[in-house]
């Protein structure tokens, strides 16, 4: 009816079956029709014009959950609800009490017929092609964190826009060792070879794309190997925090920490973003990963509100020791509200969830509205970053 208050209701089941939740109260307008890309919420999980918030603001029932996406072959479903009346329900998570004027059901896709699969053999992880275009392509290798095992998302959504990438996993995969105790970059060099000889890549220009502890293996990869033309840093600290970082006959010592710095917040939750030793030296501290070796440029991805640890500190120390020695002054996108996993658009922010090392729950920081716009910005840095360096995927 012309003017009806309503509420929208967004929910899915993560692959384990958590469940996750959103809602927004919006009246229609003098027509009856309701469009959120020009209305503005008027409360509940968010408020202001927000057409996508419904998908960035959805909480896990379970405290301390991480929203993934692991089978990138089958799609998330988001059940669509529009209710009558403008209740909270109390929690967010609480039932909404209004009668459903309508419902709807939505599939997210991580994968698409433009994209395929292949096994890389020797560490059984798979690289996505492109397959609505002619290659060769453009070559990515994309890694994650500490949490171990394989995550295909965000390869998946690479090969999407014309990039063929392998999706890496280190430990805790298949035959890999279950636990991580030394960073061994002859096996990312094996990876990065079997990339270079495959006939879908174009040339001998590879990008790399890490996040965390992810990112600093990238950041090790093309301080030491050949080849890498362009290394994209998300929440990376530039150093070998907790493990050797080992290459031959050179061995890069950890920085260390001190679990004695961390700090326990008013919710309970840990924070541990000054756990790591001090950086003695500043960025010629023996511990820093020597990215003044790399051939390609690099791009640093910064939340300003990352508590894993200091990551826009430490990307002004990468920035010191990159000029130091004489190189450009990289570049440094540096996101306020921003917490540790920047992810895909419109990916639920997690704000806390368990530490794999420490088997506690930790915060990982950000504020929902600034880290959703962080996250659209950043992929679209990426696939320009990348473009630019690598060259332009085939067109269609």
């Amino acid at each position: 009816a012309p003017g009806q208050p309503v509420t929208l209701r967004a929910s899915l089941r993560d692959e384990k079956g958590a469940l996750f939740r959103a809602h927004a109260r919006y009246c229609a307008d003098a027509t009856g029709l309701l469009d959120v890309e020009r209305a503005p919420a008027l409360g509940g999980s968010f408020a202001g014009l927000e057409p996508m918030g419904l998908f960035w603001a959805l909480e896990p029932e379970k405290p301390f959950w991480r929203f993934l996406k692991r089978d990138v072959q089958t799609p998330f479903v988001v059940e669509l609800e529009v209710l009558d009346g403008h209740e909270d329900g109390g929690a967010w998570w609480a039932a909404i009490s209004g009668v459903a004027q309508s419902q709807t059901r939505l599939k997210r896709l991580s994968s698409s017929s433009s994209s395929s699969s292949i096994l890389f053999s020797i560490v059984a992880t798979p690289t996505y092609i492109p397959t609505n275009r002619s290659g060769p392509f453009p070559g990515i290798i994309d890694i994650f964190g500490i949490g171990g095992g394989l995550l295909e998302y965000r390869a998946s959504l690479l090969a999407g826009h014309g990039f063929a990438t392998l999706a890496l996993a280190y430990y805790d995969f298949d035959d890999l060792p279950k636990k991580f105790d030394m960073i061994h970059l002859e096996y990312f060099e094996e990876a990065l070879c079997y990339m270079l000889q495959h006939s879908q890549i174009k040339g001998t220009r590879i990008g790399l794309l890490g996040i965390s502890l992810g990112a600093d293996i990238c950041l090790s990869m093309a301080s030491f190997l050949k080849n890498i033309s362009a290394t994209v840093s998300i929440n990376g600290s530039g150093f070998s925090g907790h493990r050797v970082i080992h290459y031959k006959d050179s061995n890069i010592p950890p920085l260390g920490h001190d679990l004695r710095r961390v700090k326990v917040a008013f919710s309970g939750l840990l924070d541990i973003v000054d756990v790591r030793n001090d950086i003695i030296g500043g960025c010629e501290n023996p511990c820093m990963i020597p990215i003044e070796k790399a051939q390609g440029p690099i791009l640093f991805i910064v939340g300003q509100d990352d508590h894993n640890w200091r990551s826009e500190l430490y990307a002004q120390i990468a920035s010191e020791r990159l000029q130091a020695h004489g190189k450009e002054k990289p570049q440094i996108i540096s996101y306020p509200g921003t917490g540790h996993y920047i992810e895909p658009p419109y990916f639920p922010m997690c704000p806390a969830s368990l530490h794999k090392l420490l088997d506690k729950p930790v915060m990982w920081g950000g504020e929902p509205r600034a880290h959703s716009k962080a996250q659209v910005d950043a992929w679209k840095e990426i696939l320009t970053f990348f473009t630019k360096h690598l060259g332009p995927s085939p067109k269609l």
